[in-house]
């Protein structure tokens, strides 16, 4: 359940963002500053949270008023090990530990729908936290990290668990739209697994930008999915992107390695708690992507 703090909207004086030349990170400055939001942008070049020292540091950082942002994290793509598992929860460990005593107003933190078990299905923010990968369960481990020490310093931490992302500068490689939009442009040819049978809630990255500054903005805390509702197929994706593209692109299809998984979402908690907002159409996020695409390789 969501609480706000604010009814109506509250800019804060400041946004610390941990993260933030990574994929969401990025897109969060970048909407708190079309928004005139003062914010800090930290990446580990500035605050290496690795590092045991890091915990002062950001301390020494933070104002009361401050609402800190905690987006980083190492993504699957640089690693799906136990090493990697190992890294990011330190990195948790030494924000958390940073938090122990008041240190700021506000903590939001991204966390992934990861975190549910597969056959979790419709997802709600009740369902049964299960990871079934070392990234989801990274971030059962933070979650719980950061509430125990907000418990203690009572700053209201709110946490967002999206869904599978995309956007235009994704730099990940992952399957899915951002992948289907370069090689459809690149090489015109898009590969499925399988026939692309698995659906999924493909959540655009300027919404949920502008979600986690709705939540910073109502000083909200609590659990929320982040999620669109709708639930599309690989396949259908690649056939939409597909329809954006002038030059001919064949489909193809590779075998399977795992076993076909579907992921649909009850949104009425963040329909709820945010009753205005309207998701990106997924036919228009992207156009997004192959527009981009298209000028970088024009």
């Amino acid at each position: 359940m969501i609480r706000h703090r604010h009814a109506a909207p509250v800019p804060p004086s400041r946004v610390v963002v941990l993260g933030a030349s990574g994929f969401v990170g990025r897109a969060l400055v970048e909407e708190m500053t079309r928004l005139g939001i003062e914010t800090l942008p930290l990446s580990s070049r500035e605050s290496d949270l690795c590092r045991p020292e890091s915990t002062a540091a950001l301390r020494g950082l933070l104002r009361p008023e401050d609402t800190l942002a905690v987006v980083s994290a190492i993504t699957p793509d640089k690693g799906k090990d136990v090493q990697t598992l190992m890294r990011n929860l330190l990195m948790g460990q030494h924000v958390s530990a940073a938090l122990e005593e008041p240190a700021c107003s506000h903590v939001v933190y991204i966390s992934s729908d990861a975190v549910y078990n597969d056959a979790a299905n419709p997802v709600r923010e009740t369902s049964c936290c299960s990871p079934s990968t070392f990234h989801g369960l990274m971030h059962v481990g933070r979650e719980l990290m950061l509430t125990q020490a907000v418990k203690r310093s009572q700053i209201p931490l709110l946490i967002l668990r999206p869904s599978a992302l995309y956007g235009a500068e994704d730099p990940h490689q992952s399957y899915g739209p951002n992948r289907f939009a370069r090689t459809a442009v690149t090489e015109h040819v898009i590969t499925l697994f399988g026939h692309g049978e698995e659906k999924r809630d493909h959540l655009y990255i300027k919404d949920l930008s502008r979600l986690i500054t709705l939540g910073v903005l109502h000083g909200s805390q609590g659990i929320l999915n982040v999620a669109t509702g709708v639930s599309t197929s690989f396949y259908d994706v690649a056939q939409a992107v597909v329809g954006l593209l002038e030059q001919p692109v064949q489909i193809e299809y590779q075998p399977r390695s795992s076993p076909v998984t579907h992921r649909y979402f009850d949104t009425t908690a963040v329909l709820k708690a945010f009753p205005t907002f309207r998701f990106t159409s997924l036919q228009e996020g992207l156009a997004s992507c192959v527009s981009t695409e298209m000028a970088g390789h024009g």
